[in-house]
């Protein structure tokens, strides 16, 4: 048995700290193992480590994307915003297909190496650099588009899939009343991938920037973009020229040879960010292989016996269970719509309307700065509220106080709704979209502070956790056993129902006052909330 003193533990910590020896290493998993995940299954911490790398994919792309579509190819935030949408929805529908896939052939561990592989593929061919502006910037998109493709295929085998294996982990006597606990501890560790993304991605774009003499500036691609078409204003130009030599270090005489260059050291420094992606992916491919044998394999056990009414029986249990899982599949569409807006319109909000001169990390070799950073604010939050949620909930299940998953999942909208309130009173004086672009980017006088956006992912993360990783334990819960893949595939395919309706947000976003769209979200979070709670006692009873 593992056991250690408070003594023992301090010691080793500051020492392992510096991670000089293999045993350091197992020490730590060993101490997380213990201190964590000490009262569920073995296989959650394999798990976890092994979802790692898909959560570090998704956290780049949740960072970048929009921005990478917009700096390498020129497009309109509508137009980044509708393959964003399509990716993201492409991720979770096609999460349903790999559910149907597993459920069909009874092999989800083989499904989900599948995943993992053709993941890592999809990266490889977005990480492949090519020249900016692009010489064929529909063959390149294209290309582009098909990577993406790849990603989200290899996704939809995989996340869904080690879902359900999760779920199986608790379908017994031992460790079933820890369902919620061990699902928000999946989700806060799988995470942590997620803190860090962004940040290497900031990281290397920056890196690559300074290299040929340049320094960061969020404006500039769109300018760049718009002078080589010939569309800027007067004033656009002017402000094109100040950045550009504001960010070269020197005077320029040539603006249409800076913005080629720009361009392309920009978006080439994005490449290469995608790229850290593959390692991620190799690196949890390798965790999942040495752990597979250990994981549970979501197979319903085989009937010894038939009798009609049981069966009967059954099959009318089975159809109450699908209806509520479809309900709630059904609510949770409106969340995601507005949720996942931190990689479009929030993103978009950060570049064109927030103050970014303060938010930096300097490490004395690059400077991480830029509108992606705050994609790591999110996963921050979730590793550090995490605890406090599960105490919270810990505190009253020791009183018989805990909401139902059904209300926690009532609790989250409402939290979600009051997220976009802030952000739709942050915003009430802000000018248009299409005035900004005029005047060529916002003075930094005229932004907002970074507050608005920190205190919204603080809401949205509390949020999150009471929807996201409460969702996936009720689905694995209530599912029937010969459906479980699949019904993880449906909680994922609602998902990518919420997200195809993303860039509805960015269509808001460039069209009408930046409170306006805001508020929409606010609208469609309440309207779950009180959805939810008209049907949360019928969901109750069937959960039981």
């Amino acid at each position: 048995m593992f056991t250690i003193s408070y003594q023992f533990v301090l010691k080793k910590v500051i020492i392992t700290l510096q991670i000089r020896h293999v045993t350091d290493l197992l020490f730590i998993y060993k101490l997380i193992q213990y201190s964590m995940f000490k009262n569920h299954p073995k296989g959650l911490l394999a798990a976890a480590l092994a979802n790692m790398g898909e959560r570090f994919g998704f956290y780049t792309m949740m960072a970048i994307l929009v921005l990478f579509l917009q700096a390498k190819f020129g497009l309109s935030g509508t137009d980044a915003g509708l393959i964003y949408s399509i990716f993201y929805f492409s991720i979770y529908i096609l999460a349903f297909a790999g559910g149907l896939i597993a459920d069909r052939t009874r092999k989800y561990k083989t499904t989900i190496l599948a995943g993992l592989i053709i993941m890592a593929t999809g990266y490889l061919i977005i990480a492949f650099p090519t020249p900016t502006p692009v010489p064929n910037k529909t063959l390149f998109l294209i290309l582009s588009c098909f990577g993406l493709l790849t990603i989200a295929f290899g996704n939809g085998m995989f996340k869904g899939n080690l879902q359900a294996v999760v779920g199986q982990m608790y379908d017994n006597e031992t460790y079933g009343k820890m369902r919620d606990s061990g699902f928000s501890i999946f989700y806060m560790f799988i995470n942590v991938g997620a803190l860090f993304a962004p940040l290497i991605a900031i990281a290397i774009r920056n890196i690559w920037l300074a290299r040929f003499g340049f320094e960061y500036n969020a404006t500039l691609p769109e300018l760049c973009h718009s002078h080589l078409s010939g569309t800027l204003t007067p004033e656009a130009g002017e402000r094109l020229a100040m950045l550009a030599e504001r960010v070269s270090g020197a005077p320029l005489t040539d603006i249409t040879t800076f913005a080629n260059s720009y361009l392309d050291v920009f978006t080439k420094g994005f490449h290469y960010a995608f790229g850290v992606s593959v390692l991620a992916m190799l690196i949890s491919l390798a965790v999942y292989v040495f752990n597979k044998n250990r994981m549970p394999n979501p197979a319903p056990a085989k009937v010894k016996s038939v009798d009609p009414s049981a069966v009967e029986m059954n099959l009318k249990e089975i159809r109450q269970r699908l209806y509520a899982l479809f309900a709630v599949f059904g609510i949770v569409i409106f969340f995601w719509f507005s949720f996942h807006q931190n990689g479009l319109t929030l993103t978009y909000f950060a570049k064109d309307y927030t103050d970014l001169s303060g938010i930096s990390i300097n490490l004395g070799f690059v400077v991480i700065e830029g509108a992606e950073i705050f994609q790591s604010i999110n996963p921050l939050f979730i590793v550090l509220l995490t605890p406090v949620i599960m105490a919270i909930f810990g505190y009253l299940r020791a009183r018989d106080k805990e909401p139902s998953t059904p209300r926690k999942i009532a609790i989250g909208m409402f939290i979600a709704a009051l997220a976009y309130v802030v952000m739709t009173l942050g915003s009430l004086n802000l000018p248009l979209k299409q005035e900004v672009d005029a005047m060529g980017g916002l003075p930094d006088a005229q932004r907002v502070t970074p507050f608005l956006l920190i205190g919204t992912y603080f809401i949205l993360t509390v949020a999150e956790l009471f929807i996201s990783p409460l969702g996936i334990s009720f689905v694995s819960k209530v599912a029937p056993p010969q459906f479980q893949g699949i019904m993880q595939g449906g909680w994922l395919g609602a998902t990518a129902i919420g997200n195809q309706l993303l860039f509805i947000g960015a269509v808001l976003y460039d069209n009408v006052p930046i409170w306006l769209t805001w508020s929409v979200f606010v609208i469609a979070c309440m309207l779950s909330m009180f959805t939810m709670l008209f049907m949360v006692k019928w969901l109750e009873r069937v959960a039981k």
